[in-house]
């Protein structure tokens, strides 16, 4: 970045919205995935306890069983390997836990240890962007472990009731494979097809930059999906029309090019998600050249890309990396959450830590938005779990009845609103603690209430006081990738000589950076305590980068149609 460069003036603090987190949104187009298969997860181990009468194990199988929530946007040879990640990353921490509670019977100690626990989780999480649901759902089973009765000798069994529910999440997770192996990337792409052909409809930034998001995230699951079969092979030649859409529904396209109508697409996308076969579209001008470079690519990524994934995972968590606040955010909050509890008279105060560790999102603005959801949601969950308590009490069948409904609410409303979600959470996490044996109504819902209101105030908090400063710096840094990205497309583009594979492969590069740039800028513009940012310089990066992929797909065209790979 030069020295001319502008910088937009913001003030170091923001105001925060009211209404605008507590508006719905349209629901998930996969939300039945997660809901569907932690139903069947917790049902299995649940009716197994129940036949052999120890119902007061279901915490440490729900453990194992609530790593069902994860891994279903990845295709299914990268999910097997994430969950089974997951498994092993729920079992280390309950193991930290169960070990904690067994050695000491200090609330203040065991306190400290669980916000040790929901930083760690919380970075991990981040750094590997596991998710969602993220880290809420390990810091919600260490968190409550933490304050169960538990002896040394016990805690082996009880890990290995969580390693057996998480076999069987795992093989809910990834079984679906044997039926429809090419499901992820038909929804991934898909989504490429409905983005591009809202842009065409409606041109504009917005529009423009959740399309070219989109498309980056198709090939990014196509390239991870293992090697090309005809139906990956047919996806991969939609997402090409998806660019050409991308490239040529601006009015600033350089150059006409074959895209088909709005309407066409999303009839594909239709097409795409059911289980018929996949549409085969008319090719567009580069398919063949495209689909060249994407094999290229794939091989290049079989080679190194479980060592790049780890040098990634280790900038992420290195010094001076933008998570550190974070994760520092979810120490202090979590630990002041806890012992504020304390003080107020909780015995057990897990759920002051948890909600506190629901909070932090990418900057502040977006816990504050969380924050909000939160407290509303588990306040009406508070009043629900209320009105089932008395049914839920006529029998071993009916308690794990609603616990499995609830689970399927939470992640049927989830995705609608994070608060809509937590009114259903609420009434499950609660149940739960019915299995270990009942406990008095008015002070289950008493605790639950101070929990809440004193880990959304202690959250955030310190979310408002941690700066995070390195947020700037991360966008500086996107910007500068942005710009070099587009400095080597451009050069791909002026190069005489240049090949397909070469020019694809530019331009993937300026796709990802310019969507990492759009996250960078989104994160510190919520961020507290922040210098001026350049927005002007961002708001011209991307649309440079946009007319220079737009500029590589005219030329792509063009090299399908000479005769030789040379100049146009």
């Amino acid at each position: 970045m030069s020295d001319t460069t502008t910088w937009s003036r913001q003030p170091s603090v923001r105001r925060l919205p009211l209404a605008a987190p507590l508006r719905l949104a349209r629901p998930s187009d996969m939300w039945f995935k997660p809901a569907l298969s932690v139903v069947v997860a917790t049902a299995v181990p649940d009716l197994v306890l129940l036949a052999v009468g120890r119902l007061d194990l279901v915490m440490y199988t729900m453990a194992g069983s609530l790593c069902a929530l994860y891994g279903h946007n990845l295709p299914y040879a990268r999910r097997a390997r994430a969950v089974a990640g997951v498994v092993v990353a729920m079992v280390i921490g309950l193991a930290t836990a169960l070990v904690a509670a067994s050695l000491t019977g200090s609330t203040a100690v065991l306190i400290a240890v669980g916000a040790l626990l929901a930083a760690a989780q919380k970075a991990l999480c981040d750094a590997t962007r596991i998710g969602p649901p993220g880290p809420v759902i390990f810091t919600f089973v260490t968190s409550a472990a933490l304050f169960a009765p538990q002896r040394l000798d016990q805690v082996p069994g009880h890990l290995a009731l969580t390693l057996a529910a998480g076999a069987v999440a795992w093989l809910v997770t990834a079984g679906p494979a044997l039926v429809r192996r090419e499901g992820p990337e038909r929804r991934a792409t898909a989504r490429a097809l409905d983005a591009a052909a809202a842009y065409l409809a409606d041109p504009g930034h917005r529009t423009r930059h959740a399309a070219a998001a989109a498309v980056h995230g198709a090939w990014q699951t196509l390239l991870a999906a293992g090697r090309p079969t005809p139906v990956r092979r047919a996806l991969e030649r939609l997402v090409v029309h998806a660019e050409a859409a991308l490239a040529a529904g601006g009015p600033d396209a350089p150059s006409p090019v074959a895209v088909p109508a709005s309407d066409r697409l999303r009839a594909w996308a239709r097409q795409t998600r059911a289980r018929g076969p996949v549409p085969t579209p008319p090719p567009a001008p580069g398919t063949s050249e495209e689909l060249f470079g994407v094999d290229a690519e794939r091989a290049a990524r079989r080679g190194g890309s479980r060592r790049d994934s780890r040098r990634a995972l280790l900038r992420s968590l290195a010094p001076g990396s933008p998570l550190l606040p974070i994760g520092a955010r979810a120490l202090i909050g979590c630990a002041l959450a806890g012992y504020l509890s304390q003080a107020a008279g909780v015995g057990r105060p897990y759920w002051a830590i948890v909600t506190a560790a629901s909070l932090y999102q990418a900057n502040v603005t977006l816990s504050w938005n969380r924050a909000l959801q939160r407290t509303l949601g588990n306040l009406l969950g508070v009043l629900v779990f209320a009105a089932v308590l008395p049914v839920s009490r006529t029998g071993p069948l009916a308690l794990i009845g609603f616990c499995l409904f609830f689970g399927f609410a939470a992640e049927a409303l989830i995705t609608r609103n994070y608060w809509l979600g937590s009114v259903a959470v609420t009434p499950m996490a609660l149940l739960v603690l019915e299995f270990g044996g009942t406990h008095p109504a008015g002070e289950l819902i008493g605790d639950r209430v101070l929990d809440t209101v004193i880990g959304a105030a202690a959250g955030l908090l310190a979310a408002m006081l941690v700066t995070n400063r390195r947020a700037g710096g991360r966008l500086e840094k996107a910007l500068a990738a942005t710009d070099l990205a587009r400095a080597h497309a451009v050069h791909a583009l002026a190069a005489p000589q240049t090949t397909p594979a070469a020019l694809d492969a530019a331009r993937r590069r300026l796709t990802g950076s310019l969507v990492e740039l759009r996250e960078a800028d989104d994160t510190a513009a919520g961020e507290w305590w922040q210098r001026a940012l350049p927005r002007e310089q961002v708001l011209a990066a991307e649309q440079a980068g946009h007319r220079t992929l737009a500029a590589t797909a005219t030329r792509r065209g063009s090299i399908a149609r000479a005769p030789e790979n040379g100049a146009v």
